[in-house]
């Protein structure tokens, strides 16, 4: 499968892994539309990647999913690659007492989201003949980060899910890939755990693009770029033991 000349959907495109995304696509002359949930980010991610098209949309509403499906589906009727990245991650201490509409959210958006998404978009995948789904999920699926106890739960349930429907779509002709990413250096990455995560480097967002496309391209259902393959590994072999080693990389220094 080759990542030219498609027309690709990106959710969360206004920045991190889904902007880059977006810009390697569009330089291999593919049409791509981004969305985003805050007008002026999405605007702004228009005006540097030129030519990319923006559609405001909240995974976590399914009213603007299926908007966003029926806006699609007008526009953009050739659409064959959806790629599920819209998504947060949280700083949480479940020590502190949190509202209910707060404390799941990352459920609703890192896992809800991309399901609702995907189910609103498959009859229209289905009708193209060679379709691509790709649900951006996380090391932390197969060892869970302490510091992010509801973002690892969410992730775990998508790299099920995504499995799942891998299986499911065998007789069809979408075709399923996930994105493992290690912790990557974009602006969530520096922002929420800047302070635990001091001195530690994550992948390169640039380089981590490149292999999801070079693993898409190259057949691969499952692409773990750097230590997503030792995390595999370890998920395996000794669990517990990898993850008190994560949860001591995150713990600032005195």
């Amino acid at each position: 499968m080759k990542l030219e000349g498609r027309t690709i959907l990106i959710t969360g495109g206004t920045s991190g892994i889904g902007f880059e995304m977006a810009r390697q696509l569009i330089a291999r002359r593919n049409t791509v539309i981004i969305t985003g949930r805050d007008q002026q980010r999405l605007a702004k991610a228009q005006e540097v990647l030129r030519g990319v098209h923006g559609i405001q949309s909240d995974v976590s509403l399914p009213s603007e999913i299926a908007s966003l499906q029926r806006e699609v589906a007008a526009k953009f009727p050739g659409l064959d690659v959806l790629i599920n990245n819209a998504g947060i991650m949280r700083n949480l201490n479940l020590n502190v007492a949190l509202a209910p509409p707060d404390v799941d959210r990352e459920i609703v958006i890192d896992l809800s989201g991309p399901i609702l998404v995907t189910q609103q978009f498959l009859p229209q995948l289905k009708q193209t003949k060679d379709a691509l789904i790709v649900n951006v999920s996380s090391g932390l699926a197969l060892i869970p980060f302490t510091l992010s106890p509801v973002y690892s739960a969410a992730k775990a349930g998508l790299h099920a899910y995504t499995k799942c429907l891998r299986m499911q779509m065998k007789a069809t002709s979408v075709r399923i890939v996930e994105l493992l990413p290690p912790g990557t250096e974009t602006p969530l990455f520096r922002g929420e755990f800047e302070k635990e995560m001091k001195g530690q480097t994550g992948m390169d967002v640039t380089v981590l693009v490149k292999q999801l496309i070079t693993g898409i391209e190259a057949g691969k259902d499952e692409i773990r770029p750097g230590l997503t393959k030792v995390l595999g590994v370890m998920s395996r072999l000794a669990p517990d033991f990898m993850m008190a080693q994560i949860t001591k990389l995150a713990t600032p220094k005195k």
